[in-house]
């Protein structure tokens, strides 16, 4: 389990394809306090730490994450977002994330407001009814609360402090993002099938 408070941008520094995909990720995290086996948040995509150095770390993706999320566009010198997972005791500060992404979502608009920016995302249609004003929702396993909804489309803001610790700050137009909807609003749904 995650937060969405996401604590380190990483860099993905080689991939390899061999059966699953591997991927090495620089990281500012203290390794030495890392195990081999533990789960750590990569835009959002929950992955098993398979080895360690002094300043990054290894992991394998199977062909159905990389099928359901943005891992496909990874290459060489991306920034992605980093959390460890949750610890009994850790402050909750977004919201529950598991790190199993539902799906992608599309950038289709930016503006500035203030020193914020303004993003509307298109959801794919199957999600967009877990997708509620004010809710929360995980964007590249970022805790965000959800502005307002228009049919498949919803805005999020990004203030200055989410754009400098994330890679928000270097979002464009028509970027897929790694969308996890609210676990609340997947259970509140099937609940709803019994009525």
């Amino acid at each position: 389990m995650f937060t969405g408070i996401v604590t380190d941008m990483g860099e993905v520094r080689s991939l390899e394809q061999r059966g699953d995909l591997k991927a090495r990720i620089a990281t500012g995290y203290d390794t030495a306090g890392i195990d081999i086996g533990a789960s750590i948040a990569c835009d959002g995509v929950c992955l098993t730490v398979i080895a360690l150095g002094d300043d990054w770390f290894d992991v394998e993706i199977s062909a159905e994450t990389v099928s359901k999320t943005n891992l496909d566009l990874w290459a060489e010198g991306r920034r992605v977002n980093l959390e460890r997972a949750l610890k009994v005791g850790d402050e909750l500060g977004g919201h529950i994330v598991s790190g199993h992404v539902d799906g992608v979502a599309e950038v289709v608009a930016m503006s500035d407001e203030g020193d914020s920016t303004r993003v509307t995302l298109r959801a794919p249609e199957a999600l967009a009814c877990y997708i509620a004003p004010k809710g929360s929702v995980a964007l590249n396993g970022t805790s965000l609360t959800v502005n307002e909804v228009d049919g498949c489309d919803f805005g999020i803001n990004f203030i200055p402090h989410t754009k400098s610790v994330t890679t928000w700050g270097q979002v464009v137009l028509g970027e897929r993002v790694n969308l996890e909807i609210d676990t609340l609003a997947r259970y509140v749904a099937r609940l709803r099938e019994f009525d």
